[in-house]
């Protein structure tokens, strides 16, 4: 059953130069569908990740778009000396002069001082906040009871027509993780149904951890059981249906710090699967991905719309016809897979009611 509002999808982005560029060029079909959770991602190696990220924000994030900033694999303590308040408090401050409307994410768990920065934030950016809840294997997160939600409200200060709830049940790698999944998800709506929130996603993640063990030189499909989990979910809903939420192309844990450079590859996202493309590293530089998009252009994989797909698709087409003289790295091949999965699935939700 569906009430109200259409269908939204939620990808729960790592805040990434890749992901950026992704959204910074969403097409206005795909962007009026989206609401994008961007994760704050540790980086020792970078100095100051909020003003990084706020950067990459400030230069992405489309006009009037509210983004969705989840700051909790931070340490809510100051990042650098001589900073005034925590990572919400500091994100609130910069992405504000940057004119870019942010929503924070909180937790139930979160302390008194996070939930006050939290507080402060929805009164500069007039967007409610975001509570998310995991529901994933082995979490040791209980569902909240009625006494612990009035408490977060009244900290927050809002009703919960102002708070986005997103249950979280991680990653799915069987069909047996999906039944259990969408069986816990299901218990959290129906546990927090009380509240009439503005809006519920489940969201779920199942792509692998990383790219090793793939054959190279040929598309391997992985089953998007994220997808398959949120159809379970909508089957068993009595009530309002929630959007659908994903974690792009990636694993929905923080990514390690990889070493060396990977070899040519693309996640491409189909209705039922990923397809995907890892080839091994023979030419100069990263050419073989040249040869890897002429395959992928070449297959059945490519959409009936082509180029005009994506972005992403319009870049791997160039690099099919040989049209750019650089194949890109990591990060472009990250972005293109983006823009495309982003596309797919606001098209699947527009179209067939279905990721």
């Amino acid at each position: 059953m569906r009430w109200g509002k259409p269908l939204a999808y939620v990808p729960i982005l790592k805040g990434k130069a890749g992901e950026f560029s992704a959204l910074a060029h969403v097409t206005p079909a795909v962007r009026s569908c989206i609401r994008p959770v961007m994760e704050l991602v540790p980086d020792p190696d970078v100095r100051d990740v909020l003003e990084t990220f706020c950067d990459r924000a400030m230069d992405a994030v489309p006009q009037g778009m509210v983004l969705t900033v989840d700051s909790g694999a931070l340490p809510p303590a100051r990042v650098l000396d001589g900073d005034s308040g925590g990572p919400t408090a500091r994100l609130s401050e910069s992405l504000g002069l940057r004119g870019v409307l942010m929503r924070p994410v909180v937790r139930c768990a979160d302390p008194r001082d996070v939930l006050a920065e939290a507080s402060q934030a929805v009164a500069v950016h007039q967007s409610g906040v975001c509570l998310r809840l995991s529901v994933a294997a082995g979490t040791s997160e209980p569902l909240p009871h009625r006494g612990q939600i009035r408490s977060l409200l009244k900290s927050l200060r809002l009703e919960p027509e102002e708070v986005d709830l997103l249950i979280d049940a991680g990653p799915v790698d069987s069909s047996l993780a999906c039944d259990r999944l969408a069986d816990r998800a299901l218990a959290a709506l129906k546990a927090l149904s009380p509240w009439r929130w503005r809006r519920e996603c489940v969201a779920a993640g199942a792509f692998p951890v990383n790219l090793t063990g793939f054959p190279r030189g040929q598309a391997t499909p992985v089953a998007r059981r994220d997808a398959q989990l949120w159809r379970r979910v909508l089957s068993g809903c009595h009530g309002r249906s929630p959007d659908f939420g994903d974690f792009g192309v990636t694993h929905p844990w923080m990514p390690v710090k990889s070493r060396g450079t990977p070899d040519p590859n693309m996640r491409y996202t189909t209705p039922e699967d990923w397809q995907v493309f890892v080839y091994p590293r023979v030419r100069a530089g990263n050419d073989d991905f040249f040869t890897l998009s002429a395959d992928l252009v070449d297959s059945q994989h490519w959409p009936a719309a082509g180029a005009r797909t994506s972005w992403g698709d319009a870049q791997l087409k160039e690099c099919a016809t040989r049209r750019r003289t650089k194949a890109g790295g990591g990060t472009e091949w990250r972005a293109w897979a983006t823009s495309h999965h982003l596309a797919v699935v606001t098209t699947n939700l527009a179209t067939h009611d279905c990721t």
